[in-house]
Formats: structure tokens, C-alpha cells, sequence
């Protein structure tokens, strides 16, 4: 297996995705009914072949994390099973879009720590807020 060393677009994740590459995968807040009626779940139904009424993992070129159930500690085993998940996918390249921070209604400042774990993989954007979190994070506990 190959491992995909970055994405045609970076590594931050671009504010709007229109396409994507042939091993580059859209990531996404959805919910568990997979409804995908807005947001950036819209937009994985519309292009990157989500499929309504699956509301977790991989489907087409994009993969849903649920974020409408509940607060953040009931969000992190998902996006954990994600991070176990793209370690275990070095041929795919995760563009990870600001997950429950639309119409879920969370701050990237919740959100960002639990992609933590995904800093070290090569083959995982984020969005740029979020490694801006990351760095204030680092900073404080340096002062």
C-alpha cells in the first residue's frame, strides 16, 4: 500500500471544497439519522457521495463524524474511531471540515482538541482555525 503524502490542496483544509481529488476524502459533522439536509453535509451528499440515512464513516469521498447528539464528550469516540481510521488508510488524504461548528452550534475552541491525535498523520487536514488553536494552546503552557 502506498502511503498519499498530502492532499492536492494542502494541508489546511480550504474553507469551500467544490472537488476533490481521486483518493481525497471530504470529512464532515453529520448527524446519527444521516439526514444530510445542510452545512457541510449537504454539500458531502451533493458532491462527494454521502449517503442519506448513514450518519457515521465512510461513504463515497467523504466520511461523517456525528455532532447533533449531544455535547462534546459524546463526539470524541467518533472522532477518535475517524483518527483510528485514517492511520489505518495511509493511501487516502482527510480533509476535515470545522465538524459541529455551524449548525450544531460549537466553537472551534471545543472542537479543535479533539483532533489532537490527528496532528501527527500525514495524511489528515484540518482547518486552519484549528491549528491556530493548537499553537495558542502551546503557547500558554510555555508562558
Amino acid at each position: 500500500m502506498n502511503d498519499y503524502k498530502g492532499g492536492s490542496m494542502g494541508k489546511f483544509t480550504p474553507e469551500w471544497i467544490k472537488e476533490l481529488g481521486e483518493n481525497e476524502i471530504f470529512v464532515f459533522g453529520s448527524n446519527l439519522s444521516g439526514f444530510h439536509g445542510g452545512g457541510a453535509a449537504r454539500a458531502a451528499i451533493e458532491h462527494f457521495g454521502a449517503i442519506w440515512g448513514q450518519g457515521v464513516g465512510l461513504q463515497g469521498q467523504s466520511y461523517a463524524i456525528p455532532t447533533m447528539h449531544g455535547g462534546v464528550d459524546v463526539i470524541k469516540p467518533y472522532v477518535d474511531e475517524f483518527i483510528q481510521f485514517a492511520q489505518s488508510r495511509p493511501d487516502l488524504f482527510f480533509y476535515v471540515t470545522r465538524i459541529g461548528c455551524g449548525i450544531a452550534g460549537f466553537q472551534d475552541e471545543e472542537i479543535a482538541p479533539l483532533f489532537a491525535g490527528a496532528l501527527a498523520l500525514d495524511n489528515v487536514a484540518l482547518p486552519k482555525s484549528f491549528y491556530e488553536i493548537f499553537y495558542s494552546i502551546i503557547v500558554s503552557k510555555i508562558q
